[in-house]
């Protein structure tokens, strides 16, 4: 089961997300989006905490607003950090986590850790919790089917596009040949180089002159 909450809405249309337990967390970590930024208390037991961006949209632009529901819902689903004030939380993108074989379900390290920010959360706004527990829905996605459809949308997107360049190319190249035919043929018919009926006639010898030529 995975649990979805709507961001404030004056920070934009955002959905937040955590798995019930670990065995959803290891199923998110495998089958997330790349435009999703994992959350966690750092060096504590938490809920594993997940944003979605918007396409384009980098993990260093989060707005203060969207950063800080992320921290209070992970914060609040800490077993250990929702009884504490002044704990870390650290977040970054989602392909950024590293699973390995020998690690524990649930458990995930990094690939780059210059890739990895900390947020310092003073204390519980519960304000904030009850707000975004008011938004929340159940549900048993199947995450897998749902990657492999961005997947296959995405390569349908680039076969278009590559498509739509290769048509691009083409009409390009008819284009040059035919501006090229257009000059060749421009070439020929500069007035230095034609010769009227005129001027070939009075340059041109007469049958009878040619023939008195021979004799």
């Amino acid at each position: 089961m995975v649990l979805y909450f709507k961001a404030r809405p004056e920070v934009g249309d955002y959905t937040i997300f955590m798995g019930f337990d670990k065995f959803e967390n290891e199923e998110l970590i495998k089958y997330g989006f790349p435009e999703d930024v994992w959350f966690h208390v750092d060096k504590m037991s938490s809920a594993h905490v997940y944003v979605r961006l918007h396409k384009g949209q980098t993990f260093d632009n989060i707005s203060e607003g969207l950063l800080e529901d992320c921290c209070q819902l992970v914060k609040a689903n800490s077993i250990q950090g929702n009884k504490v004030n002044n704990i870390d939380v650290v977040y970054t993108p989602w392909s950024n986590l590293k699973k390995t074989a020998t690690m524990d379900v649930g458990q995930v390290g990094f690939h780059n850790s210059k890739m990895v920010r900390t947020v310092k959360v003073e204390k519980r706004i519960n304000e904030v919790i009850n707000r975004l527990n008011k938004t929340k829905v159940e549900r048993t996605p199947d995450l897998r089917a749902e990657r492999e459809a961005v997947n296959a949308a995405e390569r349908a997107e680039r076969k278009l596009q590559l498509r739509d360049k290769k048509r691009r190319e083409e009409m390009d190249r008819m284009e040059k040949e035919r501006q090229a035919e257009v000059r060749s043929y421009k070439g020929l018919m500069v007035a230095e180089k034609m010769t009227s009926n005129k001027q070939i006639a009075s340059e041109s010898k007469s049958l009878q002159e040619m023939e008195d030529d021979f004799m």
